[in-house]
């Protein structure tokens, strides 16, 4: 039956399950510290405490953990991936840079992780093309943070699952006519989402006598300074709101900017006073932003973010990028 499992197949299968990701380091007989990724951990038992991991038999650190009395297992948070990466890769100092404690036999312990754990080797087991180590748990440390995961051959974020609530308060059974929209039309969500937020800042603009193409305007000056009126409507033509000559000469009145040659050829740069109002602004707008991730824990700020990437990705017209030179 085996010889017909397409090796590839297999790995592709294996692959739908999500697993956490893991270094384990050791140290050799001469001290050296030595460290692999990962995702082949699992608990063993409570009592006694135990857990296991594999090893490759074509791992070049096979036999230095074959050897070892000692092992560190550390469950790597979701911000570690590029030390995950790192410790995967060949003919580098996976431990040149990092802070380091030290375990019995002075096994290298890793900083920031989610879990460590520091194990006496207990038993091996051949496992085909692997090893199976399985070591008894002497200390372990754990956090709150969110771990790092890996899913068909990616890292992924292991987000909780929340219980399905009604958007805005619309029960979750609320019929709807047929063609009518819905409480999860996108369209609806992002727009509704951004002017819930912006209502925060609405009341700053107000007191400062400023409209949305002047707050636009300045942040855009914010990204890059000296900029023209024509580059400036430009790169806020996605929200619909043009940067006109008027919105030019309000900020040049109320002392923000600088106005420089005539009509959409106008460069407008900082005056300190602007900088120091888009400074506040900037202070109420991240306010507003963090009120509205306060639920969220870390891995769902970047998965929004990811999204929300992908979403202007797949629906860019082509519109240039403030931050592009």
């Amino acid at each position: 039956m085996a010889e017909t499992i397409d090796p590839k197949r297999f790995r592709q299968a294996l692959g739908t399950f999500t697993t956490g990701v893991t270094i384990v380091t050791t140290a050799d007989d001469a001290g050296a510290d030595v460290g692999v990724t990962a995702n082949s951990f699992n608990s063993v038992s409570l009592e006694p405490p135990m857990v296991l991991w594999s090893i490759s038999r074509s791992s070049r650190n096979l036999k230095t953990f074959l050897a070892a009395r000692y092992f560190a297992v550390h469950v790597l948070a979701s911000d570690q991936d590029e030390l995950a990466s790192h410790f995967s890769k060949r003919g580098v100092d996976r431990f040149a840079g990092l802070t380091l404690g030290r375990g019995p036999d002075g096994i290298p312990l890793l900083e920031g992780c989610v879990a460590r754990f520091q194990c006496r080797t207990a038993f091996q087991y051949e496992g085909g093309d692997h090893v199976i180590l399985v070591g008894e748990v002497l200390e372990f440390d754990h956090c709150d943070r969110e771990p790092l995961a890996f899913k068909g051959g990616r890292f992924a974020f292991a987000v909780p699952k929340a219980a399905e609530r009604a958007v805005a308060g619309a029960p979750a059974d609320a019929p709807v006519a047929p063609g009518a929209f819905t409480p999860d039309f996108l369209i609806y969500q992002l727009g509704r989402a951004y002017h819930q937020i912006f209502m925060r800042i609405q009341p700053e603009l107000d007191r400062r006598g400023l409209g949305v193409a002047e707050y636009l305007a300045l942040s855009m000056l914010g990204i890059r300074d000296g900029r023209t009126l024509a580059e400036l409507d430009t790169l806020v033509s996605y929200t619909g709101v043009r940067i006109t000559n008027e919105s030019g000469r309000k900020l040049a009145d109320l002392g923000l900017v600088v106005a420089t040659g005539e009509s959409t050829d106008c460069q407008l740069s900082l005056m300190p006073a602007g900088q120091r109002v888009l400074m506040e602004l900037l202070a109420v707008a991240t306010a507003a932003t963090d009120d509205a991730e306060s639920g969220f824990d870390q891995s769902e700020s970047r998965l929004l973010r990811q999204f929300l990437s992908r979403v202007i990705v797949s629906t860019d017209p082509g519109l240039p990028s403030p931050w592009q030179s």
